[in-house]
């Protein structure tokens, strides 16, 4: 039966809501697909679920190919199996908790590995039960800070999680091959030109993990890749380290007075009028070493200060420590940090080893001292002396100083060095449309998913997890497909085939159409039929264009010669079709 707007619950709007940011939420919510709720959350009205299911349709085919089954898990979950996998706290503020009228925590699901887990646990023992792939399509929540541009970043969201159980390591890497494949079908059939990223698990875990990133300006990811092939997110890059300098040659360090250097543009000024370069090139930048305060609280730990020397090229990419600092919350030092560490002489901070200044009187700064990869033993840095108003040239890593210890945290920029040998990279942002992970036994081990081997010994399984974002895809689809007049869905996830619309008031055109819409529903299309009485012509096609069902039928005032206007809103173009022929058109 035809799909008729006379009696369909939808809305369009006119005017743009106030708070959409980006194209898709602009657009989902004036043709009626979505409607907010409160921030990040937004209630789905019909056209929207059509669009929805038909992607989640394409997701379900394409696991069935790779041998997964579906279930079913509640998105309210007890603590417990959260807290024996540490996640309970480890999430932090973005998980939402709440208690039930007797007292006991629960949570609302940011992710299910531990359902999952239990789950196999209470149905598998044997090896002979596994290779194992189970999957569900389910809402999950996560207390977003800035839910922003509509279904991209909200509170509430639809995902497709997978996960693989398997005896072995090898077992895992083929779960893990299957589930990679499969999404790249998937992909290549929603029409997505994805990049495949090393990422990082972050707080996942595991062995193995790779993105896919969907390259967009309004991406919230970083990535890089090189000509040569390697692609990496930003947090998952890794400097390549160069070799090491002989420094029996070299300058001995010199301590000099800087006084009214705040930025290292000033430094750098001030050591080429008073301090030329032995060698007669001038200083620059990534002369000096820059040394950055960060406050590091571990999760469940306490705030600690942390001191890294990196280039004065570059500055600390906040991400990219977190990873590196485990997830710990990483933030730069403040005022009062450095009243409580008064070694610590703003400005002209040095190298410091165990607490204790290389160089300068201010005495013990108590806190540990980190380099940039980039800092190896025989390079020579204009830095602090740890000492008001004096800095020091010609401090050589390896004689003068040493490090606790190296992080990578510095900013990646265009044309650094791909760390496979590949050449030189590019950034560009994108959006993640899709995660795989290989878990190991994390989960397992936590749990306690164990399965009887062919030995008849108790062995831990082995997972994977994969996981792809349902309703961020369908906002990247409308960030892709519109127009200035409205959205152009691809055919593959259109809510109808067909949108049909009769215009004027002539019966003959309403008849015309009645008959055009049977025919077209007989060759196996789904027809949206706009038979509003009142609704003028323009209202009309206002709303075809707004709503992107990406081929439109016009029966008007051409119906009596037997003729239909046909849209291909995708190509932008309009055709006068005969009506015996629209059908055939179609299904061609």
């Amino acid at each position: 039966m035809m799909t008729r707007l006379s009696n369909y619950f939808l809305k369009t709007l006119r005017e743009d809501p106030a708070d959409a940011e980006v194209a898709s939420h602009r657009l989902l919510v004036r043709a009626g697909y979505i409607r907010r709720q409160s921030p990040g959350v937004f209630g789905w009205l019909p056209l929207g679920l059509r669009v929805k299911g038909k992607l989640e349709q394409i997701i379900r085919e394409e696991m069935a190919t790779a041998g997964a089954h579906e279930v079913h898990f509640p998105a309210l979950l007890p603590r417990e199996p959260y807290e024996a996998t540490g996640r309970w706290e480890e999430y932090g503020e973005t998980m939402f908790r709440l208690q039930d009228r007797h007292g006991a925590d629960h949570l609302l699901a940011p992710t299910h590995e531990e359902a999952f887990t239990l789950m196999v646990k209470d149905i598998v023992n044997s090896y002979k039960d596994l290779p194992l792939q189970l999957f569900q399509i389910q809402d999950k929540y996560r207390d977003e800070a800035r839910p922003r541009a509509g279904l991209l970043r909200g509170r509430e969201f639809t995902m497709k999680d997978a996960y693989s159980f398997d005896v072995s390591d090898e077992g895992l890497a083929a779960a893990y091959q299957k589930q990679r494949d499969a999404y790249e079908r998937i992909f290549t059939r929603l029409g997505l030109d994805y990049v495949i990223v090393s990422a990082d698990a972050g707080a996942m875990g595991g062995s193995r993990s790779e993105e896919f990133l969907l390259p967009i300006p309004i991406g919230e990811d970083t990535f890089v890749r090189s000509a040569g092939g390697y692609a990496a997110n930003v947090e998952a890059y890794a400097t390549p380290v160069p070799e090491e300098i002989p420094f029996d040659d070299a300058p001995a360090a010199v301590v000099f007075d800087s006084p009214d250097t705040p930025t290292i543009d000033t430094l750098v000024a001030l050591v080429n009028a008073e301090l030329p370069r032995q060698d007669g090139r001038e200083w620059n930048a990534a002369d000096t070493l820059k040394n950055v305060v960060l406050a590091v609280t571990p999760i469940g730990g306490e705030r600690e200060l942390v001191v890294v020397g990196m280039p004065g090229d570059r500055d600390a990419d906040l991400k990219r420590a977190e990873v590196a600092f485990g997830g710990a919350d990483i933030e730069p030092a403040t005022a009062a940090d450095f009243e409580q560490h008064p070694g610590l002489v703003r400005g002209y901070i040095g190298p410091v080893r165990g607490g204790e200044a290389v160089l300068g009187t201010e005495g013990s700064t108590g806190v540990r001292y980190l380099v940039d990869p980039r800092v190896v033993s025989g390079t020579s840095w204009i830095t602090g002396a740890n000492e008001a108003e004096k800095h020091v040239a010609y401090l050589v890593a390896g004689r003068d100083f040493t490090a606790d210890g190296v992080i990578d945290i510095a900013t990646v920029r265009d044309g650094d060095p791909a760390p496979d040998g590949s050449g030189p990279i590019e950034t560009a942002r994108g959006m993640e449309i899709g995660h795989v992970f290989q878990l190991g036994r994390k989960y397992a081990e936590a749990l306690g998913l164990k399965v009887l081997d062919e030995n008849g010994k108790l062995v831990t399984v082995t997972m994977g997890s994969y996981g792809i974002g349902v309703t961020r895809i369908m906002a990247i689809l409308a960030e892709l497909n519109h127009d200035e007049r409205g959205l152009v869905w691809p055919r593959s996830i259109a809510p109808f085939d067909v949108h049909l619309v009769a215009t004027g008031k002539d019966p003959v055109v309403a008849e015309v159409a009645e008959n055009l819409g049977a025919e077209l529903e007989a060759a196996g299309l789904d027809v949206l039929f706009d038979d509003r009485p009142k609704v003028s012509p323009g209202v009309k096609f206002g709303d075809a264009e707004l709503l992107g069902v990406p081929r439109v039928v016009v029966v008007g005032r051409d119906a009596a010669e037997g003729f239909a206007e046909v849209w291909d809103r995708a190509a932008g173009t309009k055709e006068r079709v005969a009506l015996t022929d629209v059908a055939a058109l179609f299904s061609a």
